[in-house]
C-alpha cells in the first residue's frame, strides 16, 4: 500500500520554509558601529617602499606604505606602517591615519578659505582657495589629501622636493595654518559679518586694482 505524504510536514518547495529564513546574506545583515565607522572613511594608498635587508640566507623584504584617510567633510589624517606583508602594511598605515585625524573648516564645503603655506624638511607647499568650477589642481600626494578632505577646487602646488612624505607632511602642516571665519571672529572678539565683509571688500579692491 503506497504511503501519503502527511499533513503535517511542511512544504520544501520554493515557496516553503526556505522563504522563511531570515536573509544571511551580506545585505541584510546589519552594520556594527565600527563597520559603519569604516564605511563613512575614505582611504587612499599614496606610496609605498620595499626595503630589503641582505641576511645569512639571502636577503629579506619588507614594505613600508603610506596612506591618507578622511571623511569627506573635512576631516583628514594621514599615517605610514611597516610590515613584511603589503596589506598589514597598509592595514598598519590606516589605522595610524585614522588616529591622526584632524578638522579643517572648508569654505561653502568645497575649498579652503584662504591660501596657505606650508613647509616640512626641503618640501614647500602653496595651497590658494579656487572658484567654483576649478576642480583640484595638484600633484598625486597632495591630490590624495584634498580627494579624501572632500576639497572639490583648490590649486597647489609643491617646491623643493618629490618625496611624497615630505609632500603629505607639508601640505597637513599648510592646512593646521587655516583659520575659518568664525575662529577669527571669536579670537577678535568680532561678528562673523564683520570678518566675511572685510574680506570681500579686500577681494574687490583687489579685482579693482586699488
Amino acid at each position: 500500500m503506497a504511503r501519503t505524504p502527511s499533513s503535517d510536514r511542511p512544504e520544501r518547495g520554493r515557496g516553503g520554509e526556505r522563504g522563511d529564513r531570515p536573509n544571511r546574506g551580506r545585505g541584510g545583515a546589519e552594520q556594527t558601529p565600527r563597520e559603519r565607522e569604516e564605511s563613512e572613511f575614505v582611504d587612499k594608498l599614496v606610496h609605498i617602499n620595499r626595503v630589503a635587508k641582505v641576511v645569512k640566507g639571502g636577503r629579506r623584504f619588507a614594505f613600508a606604505a603610506l596612506v591618507v584617510v578622511g571623511d569627506a567633510k573635512g576631516r583628514v589624517g594621514c599615517g605610514s606602517g611597516k610590515a613584511r606583508e603589503v596589506p598589514e602594511a597598509i592595514r598598519k598605515a590606516t589605522e595610524q591615519a585614522k588616529r591622526n585625524m584632524i578638522k579643517i573648516a572648508l569654505r561653502e564645503g568645497r575649498t579652503l578659505h584662504h591660501d596657505a603655506y606650508g613647509h616640512f624638511g626641503a618640501g614647500r607647499v602653496i595651497l590658494r582657495a579656487a572658484p567654483a568650477g576649478t576642480g583640484i589642481i595638484a600633484g598625486g600626494p597632495m591630490r590624495a589629501v584634498f580627494e579624501t578632505m572632500g576639497v572639490q577646487d583648490v590649486v597647489a602646488k609643491c617646491l623643493g622636493t618629490s618625496n611624497p612624505h615630505n609632500m603629505i607632511k607639508a601640505t597637513f602642516d599648510a592646512l593646521i595654518n587655516l583659520a575659518s571665519p568664525r575662529h577669527v571672529a571669536a579670537k577678535r572678539g568680532k561678528k562673523v559679518g564683520e570678518i566675511i565683509g572685510r574680506r570681500d571688500g579686500a577681494a574687490a579692491a583687489a579685482a579693482a586694482g586699488v
